[in-house]
């Protein structure tokens, strides 16, 4: 299982791992480094947590700040579609559209790599979640750890639970939620073999313990 983010801690032994960087407006793939924001060792802890037979293969996009390019994404979804891996978790979001990030999802769907990324529960559209065949994940407040919901809204396809393994609120979130439901996947994707995207997102759909999104309520003094 690929994940894009800001890499892993050195103590969770993924099975491999690489770091997309630009320098001087050039692309090149590095070592990757401990991960520095802790973003990608908590995605990488719910994945582990919910799906313990997954082997993680991680892409390193963010170094020391929260910010990368959709040529670095597109990039590491390529060698991830290269090293085999059946499911993809990108939590994250860019804002503006990308021929070379919409082609580098084109491929991966093609050869039948399952894309998780993250998208907001509201607001504007965020790239890779809008490109097709993409699923639109995204945190639930509703869901508790194993729970799924089917929102097919105009902003996620699924949703699940928005807290890390620590239950922290300050990391709550579409990415986190994003993570749970691509682990579910992987889960899925083991003890099925070989299945269809379509397959993947009818067995979410059965699964949904809610279904329809998050009504938010406004109390009245």
């Amino acid at each position: 299982m690929g994940v894009v983010d800001s890499g892993c801690s050195v103590h969770q032994g993924v099975a491999q791992s690489a770091a997309f960087v630009l320098h001087k407006n050039q692309l090149w793939l590095d070592e990757s480094q401990p991960d520095q924001l802790a973003h990608g060792s908590k995605i990488i802890e719910v994945i582990k947590a919910l799906a313990p037979v997954a082997e993680i293969v991680s892409a390193q996009v963010f170094q020391a700040r929260y910010t990368t390019s959709a040529a670095q994404v597109a990039a590491a979804i390529d060698w991830l579609t290269d090293q085999d891996v059946r499911v993809v978790n990108l939590s994250l979001g860019l804002r503006n559209d990308s021929p070379a990030l919409r082609e580098a999802c084109r491929r991966a769907t093609s050869k039948g790599v399952i894309l998780c990324a993250a998208s907001p529960a509201r607001g504007e559209p965020v790239f890779p979640a809008a490109y097709p065949g993409v699923f639109r994940m995204t945190g639930d407040a509703r869901c508790g750890r194993k729970e799924i919901s089917c929102l097919y809204s105009r902003f996620a396809d699924f949703g699940a639970c928005v807290r890390p393994l620590d239950d922290s609120i300050g990391s709550s979130g579409a990415s986190l939620g994003c993570a749970h439901l691509a682990a579910h996947v992987a889960g899925y994707l083991h003890s099925s073999g070989s299945v269809s995207s379509s397959q993947v997102r009818t067995w979410l759909e059965a699964q949904a313990r809610y279904h329809g999104p998050e009504q938010r309520t406004t109390a009245h003094g």
